[in-house]
């Protein structure tokens, strides 16, 4: 496995981008009394920035993406 430092430096962005998402100023932003979509506001919004970050972590871990040697256009994995 090749070291990326790009992606070690986005891995550790996106853990401070967790950290000041799932902190006190910012879920006491979303605590309110309604209710959107039948749930709490605030657990709509935990497993909204939950799911972000892990689509986050998902695309940056992928690796990238290799064109086919008959430059067809198409792409392979």
């Amino acid at each position: 496995m090749i070291h990326d430092p790009r992606k070690s430096g986005r891995m550790i962005a996106l853990f401070l981008a967790g950290l000041v998402l799932f902190n006190f100023p910012i879920l006491s932003l979303f605590n309110i009394d309604r209710p959107f979509l039948g749930i709490p506001f605030l657990y709509f919004y935990i497993f909204l920035a939950w799911c972000l970050i892990i689509a986050a972590m998902v695309m940056i871990t992928l690796p990238p993406r290799e064109k086919d040697s008959h430059e067809t256009g198409k792409y392979r994995y």
